[in-house]
């Protein structure tokens, strides 16, 4: 087991894991790893150099050749800033075309196992907060603490609507419910570290709760050693 501790974050799209995350992270003056990005950025290298997101032996060999760079935000709430291949790409990232190109490249073991050792370098001292679907059960089995986030389907739509609506984007609903629903079937049914809580994970259900309240509950979970 490493020396450097981990606290891994893993919940469905939209159930709050990035903004708990970072906001952990700067508590604790932690790194921070959002592990979807990684695969967004596959999704995204992917069509810029015409490679077919079914095409696991092509991905996997376009992954190697990828110079990806991480900044944390400036500001909590803010998206992290991402570098591919000398250019900034995080707004490009943050739609729901690329969000379904990450849950559909993420379902190839090729491409998980191609992406697992980046992940773990990124485990470093004083600490890390990762972020993800598979954090806790496959990335980091040893982490020392972990937690899922649940929320309904119906509340997790409505918070992506409301955060693609700030950002001035013409979005539906009904439409945004019907993706994430599918693509919590995708993630939960993929043979390679589907979605799913560590047996040992600490399970917070985010519906009815704001993001202090969900914090607070992480630090109480920290502070108690689970």
């Amino acid at each position: 087991m490493s020396s450097v501790p981990v606290i891994t974050i893993d919940g469905p799209s939209a159930s709050g894991k990035g903004t708990i995350s970072q906001i952990v992270a700067d508590r604790f003056a932690w790194h921070f790893l959002d592990s979807g990005s990684l695969y967004r950025l596959c999704g995204l290298a992917a069509y810029k150099q015409g490679v077919d997101l079914d095409d696991e032996a092509a991905l996997v060999s376009m992954i190697a050749t990828l110079n990806i760079e991480f900044a944390l935000p400036e500001a909590l709430g803010q998206a992290t800033k991402i570098c591919l291949d000398g250019q900034f790409v995080e707004q490009q990232l943050r739609n729901e075309r690329m969000a379904t190109a990450a849950s559909r490249v993420a379902a190839l073991a090729g491409v998980r196992q191609a992406l697992l050792t980046l992940q773990r370098n990124f485990r470093q001292l004083p600490g890390l907060v990762a972020d993800g679907r598979d954090m806790g059960t496959t990335v980091f089995p040893d982490a020392t603490l972990k937690i899922f986030l649940l929320a309904s389907s119906e509340e997790r739509a409505r918070r992506r609507y409301k955060q693609l609506k700030e950002k001035g984007m013409d979005v539906n609903l009904s439409a945004i419910l019907n993706e994430l629903e599918a693509r919590d079937r995708r993630d939960r049914e993929r043979v390679a570290a589907p979605l799913r809580a560590a047996e040992d994970a600490e399970i917070i259900d985010t519906t009815a709760m704001g993001i202090d309240s969900v914090v607070e509950k992480v630090l109480a979970c920290w502070e108690s050693g689970r």
